[in-house]
């Protein structure tokens, strides 16, 4: 190697560790005073810049105040139904795609059961029950025959709530005239 290029690896090198040593400084003038300090018992519990943390709530837990009894309960804000039976055990639960309507909180009877036909918005449905009716707008839960559940188009007035074929299966089952369906906010 000759002596100039040994040269400009040497003014290189130093430059390097200049800016290194300028970065090391500006990280320990920014570095709080306790770093590396040991922390001393606290008698009170430390606590979290936004306060005690909760326990993230179960999204398939049963909500509370949804009645006794065999009965579905239909949570709006959770796109959920809970299928639950006289004993009060929930022996199915599962997320649906609400429709553009929706009824208003409250106790219902299903009235009304179709095993297949077309929807409010023309799709072929099959297992439609019916339980409530919001002016001219009738709300049941049904499967798409397809087994698809896209959102409703929001220009329209619809009642259908739709679930998974699956879902629906085992709603139609379990909800028969007379039933009752709990909705929830």
């Amino acid at each position: 190697m000759s002596r100039s290029s040994s040269g400009i690896v040497a003014g290189l090198t130093a430059a390097a560790l200049a800016v290194v040593g300028f970065l090391a400084y500006q990280a320990s003038a920014n570095a709080p005073s306790t770093l590396g300090a040991t922390a001393a018992p606290s008698a009170s519990p430390s606590r979290v810049a936004h306060g005690p943390q909760r326990p993230r709530e179960d999204p398939t837990a049963l909500p509370t105040g949804s009645g006794q009894g065999a009965r579905v309960v239909y949570g709006l804000k959770a796109h959920r139904v809970w299928l639950v039976g006289k004993d009060g055990a929930v022996t199915r639960t599962f997320t649906v795609q609400p429709s553009t309507v929706d009824p208003t909180a409250g106790s219902y009877t299903v009235t009304q059961r179709s095993d297949s036909l077309t929807g409010s918005d023309g799709v072929p449905i099959e297992h439609d029950v019916i339980f409530a009716k919001v002016g001219t707008v009738v709300i049941g839960f049904s499967a798409a025959r397809d087994g698809s559940t896209p959102a409703p188009d929001p220009s329209k007035k619809t009642g259908g709530v739709r679930m998974k074929r699956a879902d629906a299966d085992a709603l139609w089952t379990f909800a028969t005239f007379g039933s009752t369906i709990v909705v929830l906010p």
